[in-house]
């Protein structure tokens, strides 16, 4: 211990000796640690950190199984069954996404409510501060209206009132009964109330508009609730032959299942920004064998002494450690502090992590890692200039004066090799960095099928007894539309259940007057107002659009899309004039008569920009059937489309109480363009190009300033030698030439040995691309070009100096 504190005694003297040394060590390593710890607190927030649940690791979510792939998905026939699994699950619950409901009895509030069966507080370890969760009685058909009502509502709403057990609230001018309060309860998604879905226990509902999670009974293993879910699904397959369409069921944790579509990222991220902390690696361990050669006399006159390798190899690992230290605290503050900022910004819709990026912050799991990343930064580049500095030839280092001392062969041959990995690292880097800016532009050029500039949304629920019957929902649209269209600066308005890029769900049909041939073929389904297409600019291609006439005492009508044309249409066929019947089977709220397709309209991306268009259906809002038009009330709001002169956002006061007055007093909620919603859209691919930018474009100067340093301290080392070949002739054009080919040299070693890691390294993010391929031509010339270019720079400088030495001072220098 008195060794390690006269260790630590010298190690901060010679750092507050040597100021500007220490600064640029401790910045380097502060960039390169604070890029790890960043990130590293992204990846323990969503990856690491279990979920808030009780015993979150027997909580699993059931999937669907199908020749295409499997996802979550549940129907209620499919949950009963999976309710029967008493062997492996204690609980099962289903539970939807969630939407808009209306608090009312007051002043009309829009809040976030979730339906779900009984189990689900079960399922999830549910707290309550105050009453319970729904009994079996409250979630069968007719079991009354209850709700359970979320810790942040009853207070916001209900003053932690303690007497709310038992009290009736209204919901979409209905009374309910609070039966409870949670506590601090943390779900995704996140909810305001809770209400039961109240399934028929008998029903042969084959509707997919929700989703389903149990909890493992103690001791049961993944695999054994993977295989008792197999079995089941045999079952199911013969009670509802064509039900299932060949497919299984499946379980996954659920935490892997919350994060399966960022895992992959954050990954690449992770390998990105540890490039990033290498490259500083380097160029501290450069900067080391650079002040170990200055200090050979110092070790001569230790070892002299009687120190052994050891000891000085102990020396200066707490040098080295002492100063990654010192970088990773500076580099823990800036990464917490940086990460917050760029989740704030760009928070690219990764889930685990809150709004703002509240979640991420500074736990001990955060600062272990720093703590231990720091030391191990510090044994990493310390160790090879330690380990040089240790063995000092005593009869030249005592000769040395400081000035002159140039180090060993081998010392700069492992500086050299340290620049060529610097180039190498920062190339695979700038290279991914590219990709994905190329994916970022291909993005903004795609064409979604709409215009969605000058365009303004919202969201209205329509729930509750005035809305249960289609005639009521098509009344209140064709008012509202009324309204809004007589209102200065509108040019055009509609309503829908499924926005572009936003989501929707899929129906069977068939094509009347076709012979079918096994299941039922499956599109896309949505409807909407008359207006609709006008409001988005979406073409009509071929036949008409819905008119005020489509209404629900009229012909059956539809429309499909260009893609579902295309698939299920031969080339030069005409769809329109042809009757398609929708829904058949699936469940008594889809049953319909066969509708007339009236036109072919053009293609949206649905899905996402980076997807194609997918085969779509679409109805009048107003044809509707009841029973559809009462479980879209339970799924998905209404959402308002106007087309506004103006910059949209101007009109949201308006909108928003012509819309309250046709429709009773809603409220209306989300307000947006459908511009944010298009940026919203690709906010993942944006947030991983602008991470991966901003390590691509650290990395290059760090190799920059690697180069310059290792040119600029041969040039000091070689002033004699270019003092002599001036004063035998040589001019400054060749003393230029030699020193560029001698930094170009690694420089080009680096970008050969960098553009085949390259080659290899880019099918792991080729996941994230869009519109461009992993071995992009454009890329893979432009980016060594540009490295090249720079790192040209980088030894032009020093060889502009070395041309303009005196040869006379030159030859004087020892």
């Amino acid at each position: 211990m008195d060794n390690l504190r006269d260790d630590l005694k010298h190690a901060l003297h010679m750092f507050v000796k040597n100021p500007a040394f220490t600064i640029a060590v401790v910045a380097a390593l502060a960039l390169g640690i604070g890029a790890d710890t960043a990130i590293f607190s992204v990846v323990n927030t969503v990856l690491l950190k279990p979920l808030s649940y009780p015993e979150p690791d027997r909580i699993v979510q059931i999937l669907l199984t199908s020749p295409d792939g499997e996802g979550p998905g549940a129907s209620a026939t499919k949950l009963h069954v999976w309710q029967e699994q008493t062997s492996v699950f204690q609980d099962v619950a289903g539970y939807d996404g969630g939407g808009g409901m209306n608090l009312t009895g007051g002043i009309p509030e829009q809040v976030h409510g979730v339906h779900v069966t009984e189990g689900y507080f079960r399922v999830f370890g549910a707290p309550f501060a105050l009453g319970r969760g729904f009994t079996r009685d409250e979630d069968r058909p007719h079991g009354g209206n209850v709700v359970v009502v979320s810790n942040g509502l009853w207070k916001r709403k209900f003053g932690s009132d303690p007497h709310l057990i038992g009290r009736s609230i209204s919901i979409a001018n209905l009374p309910y009964t609070v039966v409870g309060v949670t506590g601090d309860f943390d779900t995704d998604p996140a909810a305001d109330l809770w209400i039961p879905y109240q399934f028929d226990p008998n029903t042969s509902d084959q509707a997919h508009y929700f989703v389903a999670a149990a909890r493992m009974r103690p001791g049961i293993t993944l695999s054994q609730v993977q295989a008792q879910l197999k079995l089941a699904a045999a079952e199911f397959n013969r009670k509802y032959p064509g039900a299932n369409q060949r497919g299984g069921f499946d379980a996954q944790l659920l935490k892997d299942s919350v994060v399966s579509d960022v895992r992959s990222s954050l990954l690449v991220l992770v390998g990105a920004v540890s490039f990033v902390l290498l490259i500083a690696c380097a160029n501290v361990a450069n900067l080391l064998m650079v002040r170990a050669a200055s200090r050979r006399r110092e070790f001569a006159i230790r070892s002299a002494l009687g120190a052994g390798r050891g000891r000085i190899i102990r020396q200066l690992l707490t040098e080295s450690i002492v100063l990654a230290l010192a970088g990773g605290i500076l580099g823990m503050i800036l990464g917490v502090v940086g990460v917050r900022a760029l989740l704030a910004s760009s928070p690219g819709d990764i889930p685990r992590i809150g709004e703002n990026g509240v979640l991420v912050g500074l736990d001990w799991h955060v600062a272990l890692f720093t703590l231990g990343i720091s030391f191990l930064t510090g044994i990493l580049f310390g160790l090879v200039p330690a380990i040089e500095a240790s063995k000092p030839d005593l009869s030249s280092a005592m000769k040395e004066n400081s000035k002159g001392s140039g180090g060993s062969l081998r010392t700069s041959k492992m500086r050299s090799l340290l620049v060529v990995s610097e180039v190498s690292l920062a190339l695979v880097l700038l290279i991914g960095a590219s990709l994905l800016i190329r994916t970022f532009v291909a993005l903004r050029l795609v064409d979604p099928g709409f215009n969605s500039h000058n365009v303004l949304t919202a969201e209205m629920a329509m729930n509750g007894p005035n809305f249960e019957k289609t005639a009521g929902v098509a009344q209140v649209i064709r008012e509202g539309r009324q309204r809004l269209n007589a209102m200065p600066g509108v040019v055009t308005a509609a309503a829908t259940n499924s926005m572009p890029l936003v989501g929707g769900f899929g129906l069977p049909f068939t094509i009347v007057g076709r012979p079918q041939n096994g299941q039922p073929d499956g599109a896309g389904w949505m409807a909407v107002s008359p207006g609709y297409y006008d409001a988005f600019k979406i073409p009509i291609l071929h036949g008409r659009d819905f008119t005020d006439n489509d209404t629900g005492g009229a012909q059956g009508v539809a429309l499909i899309n260009e893609a579902m044309a295309k698939q299920f249409w031969k080339k030069g066929e005409n769809p329109v004039g042809q009757q398609i019947l929708i829904g058949h089977g699936v469940g008594p709220e889809f049953e319909e008569p066969a509708r007339l397709i009236v036109g072919v309209v053009g293609d949206v991306r649905d899905g996402g920009l980076n997807r194609n268009p997918e085969p779509k259906m679409i109805v009048p809002l107003a044809q509707m059937t009841d029973g559809l038009t009462e479980l879209n009330s339970k799924v998905a709001p209404i959402s308002w489309i106007i087309r506004t002169k103006v910059e949209p956002h101007q009109l949201t006061a308006m909108v928003s109480e012509e819309l309250r007055k046709s429709s009773g007093g809603l409220p209306v909620a989300r307000v947006r363009s459908m511009e944010e919603i298009v940026v919203r859209s690709t906010a993942r691919q944006d947030f991983n190009m602008l991470l991966l930018s901003i390590f691509g474009g650290s990395a290059l100067i760090l190799a920059a300033i690697g180069i310059y340093g290792l040119m600029a301290y041969s040039v000091q080392q070689r002033t004699q030698e270019i003092g002599i070949r001036m004063a035998m002739g040589a001019d400054r054009g060749r003393i230029t030439k030699l020193v560029v080919w001698q930094g170009m040299r690694l420089a080009l070693a680096g970008v050969v040995i960098g553009m085949g890691a390259a080659f290899g390294l880019t099918h792991l993010i080729a996941s994230l691309l869009y519109g461009v391929k992993g071995w992009d031509p454009f890329v893979f010339i432009s980016v060594p070009i540009i490295l090249t270019g720079v790192a040209l720079l980088a030894v032009w400088l020093p060889a502009q100096r070395a041309s303009r030495l005196n040869p006379m001072e030159a030859l004087r220098t020892e």
